[in-house]
């Protein structure tokens, strides 16, 4: 088997976009998590949590989209 099937392969299987999005999950769950650890939340934490559940969602929208393909 050479580079080149190996890569095809991955390719194929898409597994660079899922590991991706399954690396994204995580580090939004933690956001999530530490938003919810402060006692209280200032208007620019809450802004910012606003801008990564934004990010998330858009970005699991275009791989969703991608995956029909």
């Amino acid at each position: 088997m050479t580079v080149e099937d190996v890569a095809r392969k991955m390719l194929e299987l898409k597994i660079l976009p899922r590991f991706c999005i399954l690396v994204m999950t995580g580090v939004y769950i933690r956001c999530i998590e530490w938003a919810l650890s402060q006692p209280d939340l200032t208007t620019q934490q809450a802004s910012l949590i606003s801008v990564v559940t934004g990010a998330m969602t858009g970005s699991l929208a275009v791989w969703l989209n991608s995956e029909k393909h």
